[in-house]
């Protein structure tokens, strides 16, 4: 079972950057498809990007699509999520997420972390 834990939120203006970082136990974190989701006060938890086990492909939902990056590095057990020009809408707690296949990484994950706060300042 893989257990995850996120980092790299905290609180940035509008227009500016952070990096996320989801660090995972577990000696096979290549094989599995990672991603990341996220929740806003009062908002269900949506998807925000997913990637493949070996990092050759990515996922992203329309509303971060070209402002947003998800990486990862097998080596460290860590896959990223680099978020660029920010809007204030943007602000949520983000989970990483981790599951046996791409769908169910972007559906329905089986493990989740327990979030980092971005909060982005218009």
């Amino acid at each position: 079972q893989v257990q995850l834990v996120e980092s790299g939120g905290g609180l940035v203006q509008a227009g500016g950057s952070l990096r996320l970082s989801c660090a995972a136990s577990g000696r096979t974190f290549s094989n599995y498809p990672m991603g990341w989701f996220r929740q806003a006060a009062g908002k269900e938890r949506e998807f925000v990007a997913a990637i493949s086990g070996s990092g050759g492909t990515t996922y992203y939902a329309d509303s971060v699509k070209g402002r947003f990056t998800i990486s990862r590095d097998n080596a460290k057990n860590t896959v990223y999520l680099q978020m660029n020009s920010l809007k204030f809408e943007d602000t949520a707690v983000y989970y990483c997420a981790a599951d046996n296949s791409v769908g169910g990484v972007k559906r329905s994950p089986q493990v989740w972390g327990q979030g980092t706060q971005v909060t982005v300042s218009s």
